[in-house]
């Protein structure tokens, strides 16, 4: 239970998060490649286009069928869950627990104090939950990165709980 974390205060829905099971999230991050990348704004409709044009391309190029590579793409995409390490945007967790109208902050509970960001910012907010496939059980359950990276190499750790203010 120790890894429980809670989401409450100014907020409809109280919501609380288990770390232990974002590995099989889709909303997971590489948090060794995605402070690194260039970040840019894109529309679904413009990323399912890729997609498609993509799967599309591969069908031409080698049949509708399923070549021996899938598996091995399988696997290696399973490898990398298993060995990577991971994060996952705060905001869809906070607008599920729809904070009220009059909301301006929210305050991450650590062993080492209280951080506090008003709530626009907390929105990009990004919680590490594994370091090369193993669960932060040291001075986690999560880490709290900055989208930005600013506090890439001195996250705020030790995360006991949120509250909206």
């Amino acid at each position: 239970m120790e890894n429980i974390m809670i989401i409450s205060g100014k907020v409809k829905y109280s919501i609380t998060l288990d770390p232990g099971v974002w590995i099989f999230d889709d909303r997971r991050i590489d948090l060794t490649t995605y402070f690194s990348m260039k970040k840019e704004k894109s529309d679904s409709l413009e990323e399912y286009t890729k997609a498609v044009s993509k799967h599309w391309d591969r069908e031409i190029m080698e049949g509708a069928i399923y070549p021996p590579t899938l598996k091995t793409e399988k696997k290696f995409e399973k490898e990398k869950v298993l060995t990577g390490t991971f994060g996952i945007p705060l905001k869809p967790f906070l607008l599920n627990s729809e904070p009220t109208n009059d909301a301006q902050a929210l305050v991450i509970h650590s062993s080492n104090g209280e951080f506090e960001f008003p709530l626009e910012q907390a929105f990009d907010l990004i919680m590490g939950y594994s370091n090369n496939g193993k669960p932060l059980s040291f001075d986690g359950p999560v880490h709290i990165y900055l989208n930005d990276g600013s506090n890439q190499e001195n996250p705020i750790k030790n995360v006991k709980g949120f509250t909206v203010k």
